[in-house]
């Protein structure tokens, strides 16, 4: 069971802030191996969505986060970066909720927005299913080939 949170930079607690920053760092730095200094002073800029496992008997790990920058801050619209899940749950459906949650929020906070994301080009087909479309021919973003995604906003006229 995942338990979502979100929380604005400020609103961080340390503890919590060093959960996703060592998380951030075991999926891209150790397995990913990207070479790259990942506080990349957006941070304090975003929103971020945490989502916490709590294993039976054991205290909650972070297993799951994304960031949300805010309009203006990279891209024009919000964007979605820095997504990753631990490699304990892949392909439990996870990150699927975790997407559904940031388009949920992001329509909550900035409705009628669309939204941009850079992503990495093995996981286009995740995307796709959310709605994204690839907007954008491949590039190298860090030595991984990327591209770049946008979700049109949800139209409630229907």
């Amino acid at each position: 069971m995942i338990r979502w949170q979100w929380s604005r930079y400020e609103d961080l607690s340390k503890n919590d802030l060093y959960e996703l920053l060592a998380v951030r760092q075991q999926v891209f730095a150790v397995e990913q191996q990207i070479n790259c200094v990942d506080p990349d002073g957006l941070d304090k800029k975003a929103w971020h969505l945490l989502g916490w496992w709590a294993e039976a008997g054991n205290d909650r790990r972070l297993a799951a986060y994304l960031r949300v920058l805010y309009p203006g801050c990279k891209f024009s619209e919000p964007a979605i970066g820095r997504v990753l899940t631990i490699a304990e749950i892949r392909g439990t459906g996870v990150g699927h909720q975790m997407m559904a949650e940031a388009i949920k929020r992001i329509d909550k906070e900035v409705p009628g927005s669309e939204i941009r994301m850079s992503a990495q080009c093995h996981l286009e087909k995740f995307y796709l299913q959310h709605g994204f479309e690839i907007s954008s021919e491949p590039y190298l973003e860090e030595g991984i080939e990327h591209v770049e995604m946008t979700r049109q906003p949800l139209d409630y006229t229907v």
